[in-house]
């Protein structure tokens, strides 16, 4: 396997661990980005209103995407081509092309960025490659007997998800050891599984029956199917983990699951839909999750929020400042006056940050648990 096709993936898909927060002035409400492989295209759907408000061309056979942590870009994958589209979400417009050269069949990225979990399909050698992604270079492989499929980090980290060919159940990888734990059984052709934060239930796309399976994050024990479109595909959730969002391949249309209910909804898109991903609604942090910079000081000092919600710092000063974080995330230098930046925070913890421009000014996040 060459090296490079992961390195230069890994560069761009650290977003899909994390859904922006951002809204576009088109939309009443979040946006789903829905990638139409074989339209060669991507539909814009206001979640709120349930419609397609855009359709945006991109690299040929959008396969995988992913979305930047403040919800400005969808980084889109051509499987049938050597690029990737960069959408700005304000716009609904491709930006930029970034040619990577091929890229693997599915890719999972840790919560905490560290590390990325590549499916090997080269003949005789299936594995699940593991990339550093500080150094974007394989680190160690696990081996597998059979093909794999797609994967996926649960929302907390503690369990990587994955589908083989030919096996009708879900693989349970504990990243600690790289030791499969556990087995969710599942109807005929398992495609993807993950655990969404907030979300009642982990959630398995099973295409055979074309069916959203709901299973026991802690027993893995399946809990009820619902019924979706031909040929599903892949699923996103909404922010507050409440819905979930189908691409159906085989009808080209999208299912929305009110997972607590099961009751469903479907929205026409493009030819062959497969990817999508859906923004956070903006507002969902906590109530004062803002932050002033006035008279050289950030205020408040220290700020509480919950695990998935952003922080938003203003520059109410005169004077330029910035933003430098001391666990390395990227800050901004400089903030103008009247300014603004967003971090969103996933993993709990307690968070510093000092000016940077004047480091005598400092400040705190603490993160707590959803």
């Amino acid at each position: 396997m060459q090296l490079h096709l992961y390195s230069s993936f890994a560069r761009f898909s650290l977003g899909i661990l994390a859904l922006g927060f951002a809204l576009a002035a088109a939309a009443a409400g979040p946006k789903a980005y829905v990638g139409n492989f074989k339209d060669d295209s991507v539909s814009v759907i206001d979640t709120s209103a349930g419609t397609v408000i855009a359709t945006i061309p991109v690299a040929k056979g959008p396969h995988g995407m992913s979305v930047t942590p403040d919800g400005r870009r969808v980084y889109v994958s051509g499987e049938g081509s050597t690029a990737v589209s960069v959408i700005d979400t304000a716009t609904d417009k491709v930006t930029q092309t970034i040619e990577v050269g091929n890229t693997p069949h599915g890719l999972a990225v840790t919560p905490d960025g560290k590390l990325a979990y590549a499916a090997s399909q080269q003949p005789g050698k299936f594995a699940l490659v593991v990339v550093d992604m500080a150094t974007r270079t394989a680190i160690r492989n696990v081996a597998l007997e059979k093909t794999p499929r797609d994967l996926e980090f649960g929302y907390d980290g503690k369990a990587l998800y994955f589908t083989i060919a030919g096996v009708n159940a879900v693989q349970v990888l504990d990243p600690a050891s790289d030791k499969i734990v556990a087995e969710i059984p599942t109807g005929a052709s398992p495609h993807i599984a993950n655990v969404f934060r907030g979300a009642p239930a982990g959630t398995v796309v099973v295409q055979g029956p074309g069916e959203l399976l709901l299973f026991n994050p802690a027993t893995h024990a399946p809990l009820r199917s619902v019924a979706v479109g031909k040929q599903p595909h892949w699923v996103a959730a909404s922010g507050d983990g409440k819905f979930a969002y189908v691409t159906n391949e085989g009808s080209n249309d999208v299912t929305v699951v009110d997972l607590a209910s099961g009751q469903t909804k479907t929205v026409a898109v493009g030819n062959a839909p497969r990817k999508v991903v859906v923004q956070r609604a903006l507002g969902m942090g906590a109530a004062n999750a803002k932050v002033s910079i006035a008279n050289f000081a950030f205020a408040p000092a220290e700020i509480s929020v919950a695990a998935g919600q952003a922080v938003t710092w203003t520059n109410d000063d005169a004077a330029p400042h910035g933003l430098a974080y001391k666990d390395g995330a990227p800050g901004t230098n400089p903030l103008l006056p009247g300014a603004s930046f967003s971090r969103t925070y996933d993993k709990p913890g307690t968070y510093d940050y000092i000016c940077a421009v004047h480091p005598y000014m400092s400040g705190k996040v603490v993160v707590r648990d959803r």
